[in-house]
């Protein structure tokens, strides 16, 4: 089963004036990343506000010779395939990705086919905070690097608070240790137990003679 992890870094909050200008996605097959990325930093043919900045740290100066997200489309889009997305908070993401696709005359992507691990966080932990850097810490998932935001290394702490939210590195976890327990016992060797003494003593034998010689008109006389 193929699924791809995505996160963006943008301009701002509103996909209608401000733009992309990193996106970052990780390839896992069977929850378990296969080491695939996709990363790209674009221009976004506008200017970078302070607040968002401060959030990612990417500057104008940086983003100036980046590709433009039309440069990109065709790559992103055979990288994500059909895939399942999983994504932290879906509809900002789809919605910046969809207004970008617009831009170039291409068909936006179906938020039915997004994850949303925002609401997986929710409804396993009910009132428990569902920010990323919440989640790290519950889990006990270092992100001691992130002093930024960044699309690929989110992406990289999403898959593994993914993986924690739907059970599947406990259990695939659980099962292997389990596994392990078993072969090591069957490659025990059994271990013999001292034998038994079985026979009666001298005491017993002389104590059962003279019980039997005090019966009176035993059957196996007559």
């Amino acid at each position: 089963m193929r699924e791809i992890v995505l996160d963006t870094e943008t301009t701002g909050l509103d996909p209608a004036t401000h733009r992309i200008v990193e996106i970052g996605c990780i390839e896992l097959i069977n929850h378990m990343s296969s080491g695939e990325t996709f990363q790209r930093y674009l221009n976004p043919e506008r200017d970078m506000p302070s607040d968002a900045f401060d959030v990612h740290g990417l500057s104008n100066e940086f983003l100036a010779d980046k590709a433009l997200f039309a440069d990109v489309a065709d790559g992103f889009l055979d990288f994500i395939g059909d895939s399942p997305l999983i994504i932290h908070n879906a509809r900002f993401d789809i919605g910046f990705i969809n207004a970008e696709l617009a831009r170039v005359g291409r068909p936006g992507l179906e938020s039915a086919r997004a994850i949303d691990t925002v609401e997986l966080a929710r409804r396993k932990h009910p009132g428990a905070p569902a920010n990323l850097d919440a989640l790290c810490r519950r889990f006990g998932i270092d992100n001691s690097g992130r002093e930024k935001h960044g699309a690929l290394l989110d992406a990289e702490l999403l898959a593994e608070v993914y993986l924690e939210l739907i059970g599947g590195r406990q259990p695939a976890l659980g099962l292997q240790r389990n596994e392990q327990q078993a072969v090591e016992q069957r490659r025990e060797e059994p271990v013999a137990r001292p034998p038994r003494e079985h026979g009666p003593s001298a005491e017993e034998l002389a104590d059962h003679s003279a019980f039997v010689d005090s019966l009176e008109d035993p059957l196996w006389l007559r």
